[in-house]
């Protein structure tokens, strides 16, 4: 997704890394980068408001659930796979 707009950070790294921003788990340097960007980017912002309701949701329904560690980290690396597999992707089509 991209809103058209020139940005510091590209549309698709925010919504890439939405979770990681939401659960507080990228650097602060990161964060802000990422808050800079839903201040001024309407898309993407309603795409965060989507994607903290999601988890809000799964938060109610799940309690105080949490997945093991193992899980997470594999989760973790097929979701950074799938958005360098689609950058890459989506650069190969610009050419």
């Amino acid at each position: 997704m991209s809103c058209g707009e020139p940005h510091e950070t590209d549309c698709r790294e925010v919504l890439a890394e939405v979770y990681l921003y939401l659960d507080l788990e990228c650097a602060d340097e990161r964060r802000s980068l990422i808050r800079h960007h839903l201040d001024e980017c309407g898309p993407c912002l309603r795409e965060y408001g989507l994607e903290q309701e999601v988890r809000a949701l799964v938060a109610r329904c799940c309690g105080n659930e949490t997945a093991p560690d193992q899980l997470r980290e594999r989760l973790r690396v097929k979701l950074t796979e799938l958005v360098v597999f689609e950058t890459s992707d989506s650069r190969e089509l610009a050419d």
